[in-house]
């Protein structure tokens, strides 16, 4: 046996393994917002127009960032919004129209993996 060779059928397997992975064709996107009351109605606004199935909202993250030249400490909430990758255009330009920032965290991460019956969830729960 060549030494390190089983180290390499290992790589190999695995890097196959990550090669099949299909994107699903739903996203978390990740919003910020400065307020309770505003999270929550923009979740709702989300929901009501069936944009996404699902916000959740995480109360009291601390985000630190630069804004106009200085360090700024905020504490903010996070929005996790599950929804079809064929909404996103739509979810940003409603994001945009209600939420308080000049410039809103909007970013979607592809969901490579995730329970079935839940994807179908989003899917029947979402805007067709």
């Amino acid at each position: 046996m060549i030494k390190g060779c089983s180290r390499l059928y290992v790589i190999i397997i695995v890097s196959m393994a990550f090669a099949t992975r299909a994107h699903t064709g739903f996203s978390v996107v990740y919003v910020t917002i400065n307020s309770n009351p505003g999270a929550s109605e923009l979740a709702k606004s989300i929901i009501a127009n069936e944009l996404a199935a699902c916000v959740n909202i995480l109360p009291g993250i601390t985000s630190i960032y630069k804004w106009e030249g200085n360090v700024v400490t905020d504490t903010e909430h996070l929005l996790m919004i599950k929804t079809r990758d064929d909404l996103l255009q739509a979810l940003s330009t409603h994001i945009k129209a209600h939420h308080p920032y000049s410039v809103p965290e909007i970013i979607a991460v592809p969901i490579e993996f995730g329970n079935s019956a839940y994807l179908e969830w989003i899917r029947t729960s979402t805007k067709s």
